[in-house]
């Protein structure tokens, strides 16, 4: 039996921002426009729907990367002067974590509120070159 995450919504107070948000962070191609959506579409084909037409509350909205996607990312983050956390709960401002599975990791928020988390390991040891087979 197969499984996947296909799309989830993400709502926002204005979806062209928040979609070119992410995108620049993580280097992903532009977002592409789909009915009443801005889509921001992963590597592992997942969607990212952006959404104006919804109250904003607060997510959490973590992203798998490589080591390279990671460093290259967090390039951006630093460059852009935005705020960074090595906890969600924001008691380790200004650093990044190493799990216990050997992974780094960091957290940031977007324009909205959304708690945006980058790691390299998952908590199954997965990497983002592993995750297509699930079996791992």
């Amino acid at each position: 039996m197969t499984v996947e995450l296909n799309h989830t919504i993400v709502p926002v107070h204005d979806k062209e921002e928040g979609a070119a948000f992410l995108t620049a962070i993580l280097g992903l191609e532009p977002p592409q426009h789909v009915g009443p959506f801005v889509c921001v579409r992963t590597s592992n084909g997942v969607c990212l729907d952006y959404d104006d037409r919804w109250e904003v509350v607060s997510h959490h909205y973590c992203f798998l990367v490589s080591d390279d996607a990671f460093d290259a990312a967090f390039a951006r983050i630093v460059a852009a002067d935005l705020a960074y956390n090595g906890a969600p709960n924001g008691s380790l401002p200004g650093e990044i974590y190493h799990s216990k599975t050997g992974g780094r990791g960091v957290y940031f928020s977007d324009p909205d509120g959304h708690l945006m988390e980058l790691l390299t390991v998952d908590v199954f040891g997965r990497t983002a070159a592993t995750t297509r087979d699930m079996s791992q």
